[in-house]
């Protein structure tokens, strides 16, 4: 395999590299750009940011585990190559320096980068720009007053790179023909969408995954299709752009995703690479689910569609063919009902101990549909099946609402563990479906913000 980028500007072949060597260990080991810091080697405290250009943006993201076939045909910007040519800072770093943004200096590589990327596309939510950078020593709020300065400067021409594309590989795909035909021929392959999962695979279990598949390149599963009937997710669209669209359709989902890991992960994960991956704390499936959604899948000419909920079968196993892949998730357009409610011990960049999606329709004052659907709460994302049948019929009251949450009890047997109890999780999904009827007659809550 050649993977061929733009490093800094200056464009780079890689021969016969591992296709699990992260981008980390190549710039500080082969390239001997140590400005990008390893901290947690996991995509948690964003030391090591760089900024990937490709057709769609400029994108933070994580270079620990960020694979080197990934970024076959982009342009990569490190630290070291965001000064100007001759020897100009740029606007980030100065305002850095003006608004003492450093102290230990580790972190700092990491902030700039991010601040970097924000600022070339224009984003000034800042806080959530930088949720994924972790400093411990200066504190974000001069961070914060430096990418604030730097709002509506102009952009260095030095920085801006077009990606360059990149020569077809068969491991390599274009589309989801060309990736249908590689994975029929080598079903005992691993398919790495964004790496935010299987990247930890390497960096933490030391697993050799060859051969790989990436999915980078097929640009036709990066298409979002809304019509007045159907909304339509390709398996490599990433979530970031995903929250963008759900915004104005379903604001309460569009604001978990917003809490889902941080710009960097949500730059490189994908709606498909969640599904697929199985995890039964997953947020997506559970929203989707609630959504009524249907998973599309894919095995060489031969497609198939499911309900997404009937395609998680138990812990770690779902009914997926060997060589058959994601191809999309759709779901109907409907009216806003649904709600979302993410618990987790942090606010932003954590996993949740339990994920409640709700979506209940009402008929002058009576239940007649409601789709249900939790994370952290069994083996595998799952409906609350109990509980919506203890709904239907009745009149949407606290009568109601107090005899279906006995329903928990028979829906679900969570285990405890590290974040939360069994009985804490059970109680909490009690407690979720009370806020839900809350919240349809008019009640607000926001946990960001704190009233004596």
């Amino acid at each position: 395999m050649t993977i061929s980028f733009l490093l800094n500007g200056e464009t780079v072949e890689i021969e016969g590299a591992s296709p699990t060597t992260t981008l980390l260990d190549w710039l500080r080991e082969d390239r001997g750009l140590t400005g990008t810091k390893e901290g947690c080697n996991e995509g948690d405290c964003g030391a090591c940011t760089v900024m990937v250009t490709d057709m769609d943006e400029a994108k933070a993201l994580n270079a620990c585990i960020l694979f080197l076939p990934q970024l076959h045909g982009k342009a990569v910007r490190t630290v070291e190559g965001v000064s100007g040519p001759r020897g100009e800072a740029h606007p980030v770093q100065q305002a850095m320096v003006d608004h003492h943004g450093s102290q230990c200096g580790f972190c700092t590589p990491g902030f700039v980068m991010s601040m970097v990327a924000s600022h070339c596309n224009g984003a000034t939510d800042h806080d959530t720009q930088l949720a994924g950078n972790l400093c411990r020593c200066t504190g974000y709020a001069p961070i914060i007053r430096a990418a604030e300065a730097v709002e509506g400067q102009p952009v260095p021409v030095w920085v801006k790179d077009a990606a360059p594309g990149g020569a077809p590989d068969p491991m390599l795909p274009r589309s989801s023909d060309e990736l249908a035909r590689a994975y029929a021929a080598r079903p005992e392959a691993t398919l790495v969408a964004g790496a935010t999962d299987v990247g930890l695979w390497v960096t933490k279990q030391l697993r050799d995954l060859d051969p790989v598949i990436f999915l980078t390149g097929c640009d036709d599963l990066k298409e979002i299709s809304i019509d007045d009937h159907t909304i339509r997710f390709g398996a490599m669209v990433d979530m970031n752009r995903m929250g963008a669209a759900l915004a104005p359709l379903h604001p309460s989902y569009a604001e978990m995703i917003r809490r889902y890991a941080s710009v960097q992960v949500r730059h490189a994960a994908t709606v498909g690479g969640n599904i697929a991956n199985g995890s039964p704390i997953g947020d997506n499936p559970p929203a989707l689910i609630a959504l009524g959604a249907t998973l599309h899948m894919r095995h060489s000419e031969r497609r198939r569609s499911l309900p997404l909920e009937e395609f998680f079968l138990d812990y770690g196993k779902q009914d997926r063919a060997p060589g058959e892949f994601v191809e999309a998730v759709s779901f109907p357009r409907q009216p806003d009902r649904l709600k979302c409610y993410k618990l987790s011990k942090r606010f932003d960049q954590d996993i949740s101990a339990v994920c409640g999606c709700f979506n209940i329709t009402l008929d002058e004052g009576t239940v007649t549909a409601a789709r249900i659907a939790f994370g952290g709460m069994a083996g595998i994302p799952k409906r609350a099946a109990t509980v919506e049948a203890a709904l239907l019929g009745r009149p949407w009251s606290c009568e109601t609402i107090n005899d279906a949450k006995s329903g928990f009890d028979a829906d679900f047997t969570p285990l405890s563990d590290m974040r939360a109890s069994a009985e804490y999780r059970l109680e909490t999904a009690r407690a979720m479906l009370e806020r839900y009827f809350a919240e349809s007659h008019g009640a607000t809550g926001n946990v960001l913000e704190v009233t004596a």
